[in-house]
């Protein structure tokens, strides 16, 4: 069955409106919701890849915590939405929401690449999707859109809080020994831990979680 997409507002927006919906939707975000992973038997990656003026987006469902691929879908659009920082959700999340209707599978939660609460108005693209998609979902990206943080020891699994204007908004988490880290952060429903556990979980091998690997190949343009 496919999954109910609840339409919040359109997407055709100057960036003056996207951030103005920012604000109106930031509140509706759910951080405190638990989500153990004894719950979770699906995750679905979540990957955009945008060349020229096309967009095309990969959702790729695995199952937990075996991690072996059990669907995966795609969706093309042209791109119409300028490249803002902070302003992703409405760049990708119209071809996101194309591939998520082609699910046959019905995800425990989503991973998205790309920033949950990490964001200056708290709102980034897995926070989006997951109001749009009233579910679980949790961000990962591989670069800090803000915050600080304190130095991470090196070993696989240490994390410490990333802060902005005195507030915890995300983690910075080193999933391979010695290898960049990568910034977690909740999207909705869901608790800032709970994400931790998740992308650790999904990354036994390479620094990024298997699901957005998996996306990240499908969604890559060129390929067929």
């Amino acid at each position: 069955m496919p999954l109910t997409i609840r339409h919040l507002h359109p997407w055709e927006v100057t960036p003056e409106e996207a951030i103005r919906l920012q604000y109106a939707l930031a509140p509706q975000v759910i951080t405190d919701h638990p989500l153990p992973l004894t719950s979770i038997r699906l995750v679905a990656g979540i990957d955009v890849s945008v060349k020229d003026d096309l967009s095309r987006a990969a959702v790729v469902v695995l199952r937990f915590p075996a991690l072996d691929v059990v669907e995966t879908v795609t969706a093309e659009r042209p791109t119409t939405f300028p490249y803002v920082p902070g302003l992703l959700s409405f760049r990708e999340g119209a071809v996101i929401l194309d591939a998520v209707q082609r699910l046959q599978s019905t995800p425990d939660v989503l991973l998205v690449d790309g920033q949950g609460t990490i964001h200056p108005r708290r709102i980034g693209i897995a926070c989006h999707i997951g109001l749009f998609l009233d579910m679980p979902a949790v961000g990962c990206a591989k670069s800090l859109l803000v915050g600080h943080h304190d130095p991470l020891p090196p070993k696989r699994g240490a994390w410490v809080p990333l802060r902005d204007r005195g507030e915890v908004i995300g983690i910075v988490l080193r999933t391979r020994d010695g290898v960049t880290p990568v910034y977690v952060s909740v999207g909705h429903r869901a608790t800032l831990d709970d994400a931790r556990q998740l992308v650790l979980a999904c990354a036994p091998r390479y620094r990024l979680p298997e699901p957005l690997r998996a996306a990240h190949k499908a969604a890559a343009l060129g390929r067929p």
